[in-house]
């Protein structure tokens, strides 16, 4: 898997798709650049924030610490060098049910909760998200309560 994710890295001509359609590791890179970008939302992706989308990716993924860790530096540099979550977005909403994208904004706003606080950049950004994926308000809605829950948070306090 690692090797995958590095050939994938190194050699974006050779990237293999079915009928045009996307592997699994750009599916997984795209996630990954979604999570980081909403981690970057409220001044910087700390180490905690880092931290916490390796461990998601691991766990969602099925990958190693080391794959985590290769696939969460990969995600920067494609954060870092695109110009809108668009292309991100597309090759989820192509490739994933609506269960699965739902898994997805739940996974963000994790992320976007990893200081039990929501700020308004971040709120934004993932209402944004959300319709880019045709994720509706109320399941992304039933999303953020769920991982507030998890959080320990009420809904007054986020």
């Amino acid at each position: 898997m690692l090797n995958r994710i590095k050939d994938f890295l190194l050699d974006r001509d050779a990237r293999p798709g079915a009928e045009g359609g996307h592997t699994g590791d750009e599916l997984h890179l795209a996630a990954a650049a979604l999570m980081v970008e909403a981690a970057r939302m409220d001044d910087g992706l700390d180490e905690p924030e880092r931290q916490r989308i390796a461990e998601l990716v691991r766990w969602r993924f099925d990958l190693t610490e080391e794959e985590a860790a290769t696939l969460v530096e990969a995600a920067e540099r494609e954060a870092a060098g695109a110009s809108g979550n668009y292309r991100f977005t597309a090759t989820i909403r192509q490739r994933c049910s609506d269960a699965e994208r739902v898994q997805l904004v739940e996974l963000l706003w994790d992320i976007v909760y990893a200081d039990d606080k929501l700020h308004d950049l971040e709120a934004s950004l993932l209402r944004r998200i959300s319709g880019l994926l045709y994720v509706s308000d109320r399941d992304s809605g039933l999303a953020r309560r769920r991982v507030l829950q998890r959080h320990g948070l009420s809904e007054d306090e986020a």
